[in-house]
């Protein structure tokens, strides 16, 4: 029987897994600036901290989510998204009480959300996100959403758009959701069963419905903004404020409607302008949080993050035409003729590697030619030969690829030599 790769997932290849390391490694780098810390929480957890955690009302709960039954009968779900395990672990780990604060933190790992294989969307997808946790500050927004576009900026992306919006506090929500509710009740037997659902759970995410997302309705529904006390449209005006100091470029949309329940106040995606990305123009998304940390079990705690996927940065990347500068080559390949300089090779080789070289050499008994074949292939700065004269007089030829300068040197000096 011949084996396949489930649905909605991938294998990433040496030759591309290096793209995901340099988009990896750029990201630590960027956390490590901003001064955030890196969590891991597991792949699973219990199912019932996404549906506190997520919101019920979302797709994601309703239709989206890997739950199975474990050996003894427990609802357990992989995790879907990076917020609500980071949040646990918040709260669990009591890291509240610790003097340094607010809690800024990172994750790099898989998600898992059953939902429709597309171009740069999986079953099996890898998010980069961050939390800050304990701070109310409009400034903490544009900090969170500066280290978003810095990534993308970092990485060569310029085709970026960001759109904010304000979902205001509790009062500010209560009064719109209202609006929103007499606004569409009457008709909304004309909607997709899914909104007529969240008529009453959470009448917002009707905004951000793609089966009835041209109804006439939609252009004429009640806009946040109306609805923003002055305690709210304050905060947000600051927010607008920092990013403008800041030199990051902004659209306002108050119809962005973020697809998880916890959000309130700042709403912010990014998008791809890149033309030929696709229909599905959105890299990142993220927002504030205030009441996420006190749903899960915690103390009040101020709360604003975002996630985005690794797989649509990298399809971004395509779009624009940006080579990342991977380096794929190594230090050295030692060529051998000959029986004992073969068998010398093989401690060669490891000096090589322990003095913090990358190194490699033959093991297929190829020919000279082969062997010369083998180290392009590797794109090696140095080419080292070993034969019996050589090897009888403790002596090895290197040649720089780069230079042709090809010099017979004492093997104990090679892996000086190499590093210059």
């Amino acid at each position: 029987m011949a084996f396949q790769i489930p649905r909605g997932t991938q294998d990433i290849l040496p030759g591309e897994v290096e793209r995901w390391q340099y988009i990896e490694n750029k990201a630590r780098e960027i956390c490590k600036l901003y001064q955030y810390k890196e969590i891991r929480t597991p792949v699973f957890e219990h199912t019932e901290l996404f549906q506190r955690g997520v919101g019920e009302s979302t797709d994601i709960v309703q239709k989206e989510m890997y739950t199975f039954q474990d050996r003894k009968g427990r609802n357990i779900t992989l995790r879907p998204e990076g917020t609500a395990s980071t949040v646990r672990a918040f709260v669990e780990k009591k890291l509240y009480a610790q003097p340094a604060q607010p809690t800024k933190l990172y994750y790099i790992g898989p998600m898992f959300r059953y939902e429709r294989p597309q171009t740069g969307r999986f079953r099996q997808f890898v998010q980069f996100g961050v939390e800050a946790l304990g701070s109310s500050n409009p400034a903490m927004d544009a900090e969170v959403i500066s280290l978003a576009m810095e990534l993308y900026r970092s990485v060569g992306l310029k085709k970026l758009k960001l759109i904010i919006n304000s979902l205001g506090d509790a009062d500010s929500r209560k009064a719109h959701k209202e609006a929103l509710i007499a606004h569409f009740e009457p008709r909304i037997g004309e909607f997709c069963s899914d909104c007529q659902k969240r008529l009453t759970q959470n009448p917002l995410r009707i905004l951000d419905c793609k089966t009835d997302r041209d109804h006439e309705l939609m252009k004429t529904a009640p806009s946040i903004m109306d609805y923003l006390n002055d305690e709210s449209r304050a905060y947000f005006e600051k927010v607008q404020a920092y990013l403008t100091d800041l030199g990051i470029d902004f659209t306002v949309d108050p119809n962005l409607v973020r697809g998880l329940d916890y959000y309130n106040h700042t709403a912010f995606e990014i998008m791809s302008d890149a033309e030929g990305f696709g229909a599905i123009t959105t890299l990142c998304g993220g927002g504030r949080y205030n009441g996420l940390v006190q749903e899960i079990g915690g103390p009040e705690t101020p709360g604003i993050g975002f996630a985005l996927s690794i797989e649509r940065l990298l399809a971004a990347l395509d779009a624009e035409g940006v080579e990342l500068p991977v380096d794929q080559s190594i230090d050295c390949f030692v060529v051998t003729l000959g029986d004992k300089p073969k068998d010398r090779s093989v401690s060669l080789v490891y000096e090589l590697r322990k003095a913090g070289l990358t190194a490699e050499k033959d093991y297929d008994d190829k020919k000279m030619k082969a062997q010369f074949k083998a180290a392009d292939r590797f794109n090696a700065r140095y080419v080292a030969v070993l034969g019996e004269d050589e090897l009888e007089k403790n002596m090895i030829s290197v040649k720089n690829m780069e230079s042709g300068e090809q010099k017979e040197i004492s093997l104990q000096d090679l892996a000086a030599y190499i590093k210059g």
